[in-house]
């Protein structure tokens, strides 16, 4: 038992062909590139230098319905 050469991967990429087919096969390589994209984009707008209390405090100003009150903790 050791490594598997380069002839029992090419019998092992001949059954997923002849399983999956090549348009099957090319369509997940474009779903799994958009997805990674999609976490880079993501994971890009999600860091910001604005801290969170900063942010809500802005949204708070911006709503006509908000009442500005602050709350007294219990010891």
């Amino acid at each position: 038992m050791g490594s598997l050469s380069i002839w029992h991967w090419l019998i092992v990429l001949v059954v997923v062909i002849a399983v999956f087919g090549t348009k099957k096969l090319r369509n997940v390589g474009s779903d799994l590139g958009a997805a990674v994209k999609g976490f880079k984009d993501g994971m890009k707008d999600g860091s910001t230098d604005t801290p969170p209390q900063q942010v809500a405090n802005a949204n708070k100003a911006a709503d006509p319905n908000t009442v500005d009150v602050d709350a007294k903790q219990r010891h």
